[in-house]
């Protein structure tokens, strides 16, 4: 019997591969190119900026998986399914630009926080109704509205009492939150620090504790007279409603908050107090959100910080150490964005991360001079300046995004805004012009001096060159001539090798 069978043979099969490593070498030089990537991308750092922008866009739903009708294959994070919402404002004062530009802020802000805008209507009236926010003849319309989308939330462009919140409710059906709740929840989606995120929740808390509502027996006192259920001793008395409780128990979490955020501050003013001992200048980046603050951040230094087209899309301040042309050391810091009519209760929460605008040196006010009324940004922001008592810090206004404006508002803004300077953060243009305007508005060394300084003492022309300013500097053979400004605590180091000293 015939075997066709192949005989296998482990000798023959090694001694068929000899020629394969010659053959690859022929391969390389007859100019072949491999497909793989010489650099694996996994072995390049990303910046931090960069991870969590990848993790807040990492969660995707399963269109397999799937219960609704309609196909949402990726939406926002931390959202399994869009929120849709109809926007409702009241206009009762400017014009009828200024209420549109409103409106068109607040479904920014909605699409931020994951929602759905499908309508935005706006109400002519002098003030709000005190009953219904939009008067009783158009919460029927709103009522018809919300049917006909199918909407799940009102958003009111506004702060809303809680007997306006709860009438809405009751004759739409639907839950209505108003301006402040949105931009809480963005607050609290976005902040990632241990004194971001308490910041946050004292915030809500606070708003929370004047809306708390309950139905039926939500309202029902506790353990009330003689109790039934074997409560006995320590059960009896006249009790406490629910709502009472709730109360009582958000009034501890504050104090308690409170307590920790203080705890926060001492940290941060030490922090402050070592970078004013030490003579570094500060400089503030603060603005409207999303007007290019991080962006000018990562661009003048190199930060890394997150970049995103969202409103508040960074709440934590991050500072970093820069220095000028001629060797000065400063610290640059990106704040929190502010907007149009923020709430209360985000500036008192936010009050200790606030002062890090008061207390600088120099406040880089950016402004986004594509946004359809830059002008309204200013005033909102110089508003909370005034709030936080940095209306006196000096001010240097940079126009962002200038390589998508109009010419004729860049150059609008440049003329009512004399000591300003017209950057793109994301092409570069006018970075340099922006760095110079920093540098010369940096407070300057109070005390004139001329030293003589032996090379033994190389670290004092070190500090010279990082906090003081260098007129002239030559080196001969006794030591280093060096002629400029220094702080008073410097100039008092260089006393005894002084050649000639004044005070400025």
């Amino acid at each position: 019997m015939t075997n066709n069978a192949h005989e296998f043979s482990l000798a023959d099969d090694l001694e068929a591969t000899e020629d394969w490593d010659a053959l690859d070498t022929e391969l390389d030089a007859d100019g072949f190119e491999s497909g793989y990537a010489d650099e694996d991308p996994e072995d390049i750092d990303p910046t931090v900026g960069a991870m969590e922008l990848a993790e807040r866009h990492a969660l995707k739903r399963v269109a397999s998986l799937r219960t609704e009708l309609e196909d949402i294959t990726e939406v926002e994070y931390r959202q399994l399914r869009l929120e849709r919402v109809v926007l409702v404002g009241v206009w009762a004062g400017g014009t009828q630009t200024d209420a549109e530009n409103s409106l068109a802020e607040l479904a920014l802000l909605a699409e931020t926080a994951g929602s759905e805008v499908l309508e935005a209507i706006y109400q002519r009236r002098q003030a709000p109704d005190p009953a219904t926010y939009i008067g009783r003849g158009k919460v029927e319309a709103l009522k018809e509205i919300v049917a006909a989308t199918g909407a799940d939330t009102v958003i009111a462009d506004g702060e809303l009492a809680p007997s306006q919140l709860r009438n809405l409710e009751d004759r739409t059906g639907v839950k209505v939150v108003d301006r402040t709740a949105l931009i809480l929840d963005i607050f609290a989606q976005h902040a990632k620090s241990r004194e971001g995120q308490a910041q946050v929740e004292l915030a809500q808390l606070s708003y929370m504790k004047q809306r708390l509502r309950g139905w039926g027996g939500n309202l029902s006192r506790q353990a009330g007279g003689r109790v039934a259920g074997g409560a006995g001793i320590g059960g009896r008395g006249p009790g406490e409603t629910k709502i009472e409780t709730d109360r009582r128990r958000i009034n501890t979490k504050i104090a308690k908050l409170n307590r920790e955020l203080k705890a926060m501050k001492g940290t941060r003013d030490t922090k402050r107090a070592d970078r004013k001992r030490h003579h570094i200048p500060a400089v503030a980046i603060a603005g409207y959100t999303n007007a290019g603050k991080s962006s000018l951040l990562n661009r003048l230094t190199g930060a890394g910080v997150l970049v995103e087209d969202a409103l508040f899309a960074t709440l934590d301040p991050t500072t970093r150490r820069t220095t000028t042309e001629d060797g000065r050391v400063y610290t640059m810091s990106d704040t929190v964005g502010f907007v149009r009519h923020l709430p209360h209760q985000l500036v008192e929460a936010f009050r200790s991360t606030l002062e890090e605008v008061a207390d600088a040196d120099l406040v880089v006010h950016v402004v986004d001079g594509s946004h359809p009324d830059p002008e309204g940004q200013l005033a909102a922001v110089r508003e909370v300046f005034a709030e936080i008592g940095a209306s006196e810090v000096p001010e240097l206004v940079v126009i962002n995004k200038a390589d998508i404006s109009d010419p004729l508002v860049i150059a609008r803004l440049l003329r009512a805004e004399p000591h300003s300077v017209a950057v793109s953060a994301k092409t570069g243009e006018g970075i340099d012009a922006a760095i110079k305007a920093v540098e010369t508005d940096l407070p300057r060394p109070g005390v004139e001096f001329s030293a003589l300084v032996p090379y033994e003492r190389g670290d004092l022309v070190n500090r010279i060159h990082q906090h003081g300013e260098i007129d002239h500097l030559e080196h001969t053979a006794e030591g280093t001539v060096v002629t400029g400004r220094a702080n008073a605590d410097l100039a008092g180091e260089l006393a005894a090798y002084a050649r000639t000293a004044r005070s400025a």
